[in-house]
């Protein structure tokens, strides 16, 4: 199976557990994964990560509201198991594959090239302990901002877009390329969101991941290979 260039990273493990997210940190809900009859299993939930990415999730959060107090953050997705990824991979693969009209049964370039833009944005269910997808060690989150009524911030694309709109400095260029003036205020208000999220979670020690503006980590192996880190802190949970 696949294997992302931080697989490489070896998992010093720690036994911080996962624990469910506390309420000062807002939920994203209904949650899509959920509603779609994703396989969590007796008692899981989206809603949890390691007692230290919770802990420093609410370090950021404090640190967006010295900056605007009236926005926090909005939390889309934290634990997932294998199942769960296995599950929204097949997902992902078949709603591009309707938006482009490709037959997910017929072999070809078409479908090749499907699974690989899937690929690029969802990691592949990897069984291997060494090898873990980000979500399913409780260290990594998709998130974005809200207003204190729970309203979410204008991001310039959905979390789990596949595509270039998803990378974090995307409307800097288009910004930069436009000719209008009402688009490029809006895609300079965009890329100043996003900068705001990645600046926030970067003072409290967390990693984006390079193609998500989304997607923020803390001790996995993604997080190690950004920051330069000899080992990751946390392996897969659950199966």
């Amino acid at each position: 199976m696949e294997r992302r260039p931080w697989n490489a990273i070896p998992i010093d493990p720690s036994p911080d557990a996962l624990v469910p997210l506390p309420a000062a940190l807002w939920r994203l809900e209904p949650h899509p994964y959920v509603a779609l009859g994703a396989p969590y299993g007796e008692g899981g939930s989206p809603f949890q990560l390691r007692q230290g990415v919770v802990e420093r999730l609410l370090a950021a959060q404090r640190a967006l509201q010295s900056q605007q107090p009236e926005w926090r953050l909005a939390i889309f997705d934290g634990w997932r198991p294998l199942a769960v990824q296995a599950f929204m991979v097949r997902h992902a693969t078949a709603e591009l594959c309707r938006d482009r009209g490709v037959d997910p049964l017929a072999a070809g370039p078409a479908l090749a090239e499907v699974s690989r833009e899937v690929g690029r944005f969802w990691a592949p269910p990897n069984p291997d302990p060494g090898a873990p997808p980000p979500h399913s060690t409780g260290a990594a989150v998709d998130l974005t901002l809200a207003d204190r009524h729970g309203a979410p911030i204008d991001m310039g694309s959905p979390i789990d877009a596949i595509g270039a709109v998803s990378a974090p400095d995307h409307f800097l260029g288009v910004a930069a390329a436009s000719r209008d003036a009402g688009e490029r205020e809006r895609a300079l208000a965009v890329h100043g969101h996003r900068r705001l999220l990645q600046k926030v979670m970067a003072a409290a020690g967390f990693a984006q991941h390079p193609g998500e503006w989304w997607h923020f980590s803390w001790g996995d192996q993604l997080w190690a290979w950004r920051c330069g880190q000899p080992a990751a802190i946390y392996g897969r949970v659950g199966v």
